[in-house]
């Protein structure tokens, strides 16, 4: 498939856009399932907050399996770079601090926190940071936009998270990467 058919339609991938999201804030769930809930019992509340830990992480993995077995693959042309390391600060200090301090102690507390996450879910989605996540961070990646250049056959497409071990690409260079969400690439390293 072109890239450059691709990137002029609506994001694809629903589901996986949304597991992604929800994977991100998978550090969210780990921290309120230590700090617990006292409206809750801690054998429901411990166990909702693994599953939404790890269940929407395990598909993400799923995913890139997929895309691996399948060579699900697109070649990336490199125009302008941005790292995003600042999106990384944005999100623990947006997200993950204030949540963490909030205290579960009655309902209301409970539906407040519950109406809070959906917001930060739907930014999430809305702002394409479906690819900030913890693991990746830990093997060591950096997530990149990249523009295409003004002169190629991708110019005016859509801007790409570059999932990489690399902090840079010279001007025009091609690389090869695996398809996690329409928007989301992860480099396939030969």
């Amino acid at each position: 498939m072109d890239i450059s058919k691709e990137t002029t339609a609506e994001e694809g991938l629903k589901f996986t856009r949304f597991a992604m999201v929800l994977s991100s804030v998978a550090p969210l769930f780990l921290l309120w399932a230590i700090r617990g809930a006292n409206v809750i019992p801690d054998c429901y509340f411990i166990a909702g907050c693994l599953l939404l830990a790890t269940l929407p992480t395990g598909f993400l993995l799923l995913r890139l399996m997929v895309a691996k077995r399948s060579n699900d693959t697109r070649s990336l042309v490199v125009g302008s770079i941005e790292d995003n390391r600042g999106h990384v600060l944005a999100y623990l200090f947006a997200m993950l601090l204030p949540f963490y301090r909030q205290n579960i102690d009655s309902w209301r507390d409970f539906s407040a926190m519950l109406v809070a996450l959906g917001f930060i879910l739907f930014l999430f989605w809305h702002l394409n940071y479906h690819y900030m996540n913890i693991l990746f961070a830990i093997r060591g990646y950096r997530v990149l936009t990249i523009q295409p250049p003004q002169d190629s056959e991708y110019s005016g497409r859509t801007n790409i998270a570059l999932i990489t071990k690399r902090s840079t690409f010279p001007n025009g260079k091609r690389l090869l990467a695996y398809r996690l969400s329409n928007t989301v690439y992860l480099e396939k390293v030969t």
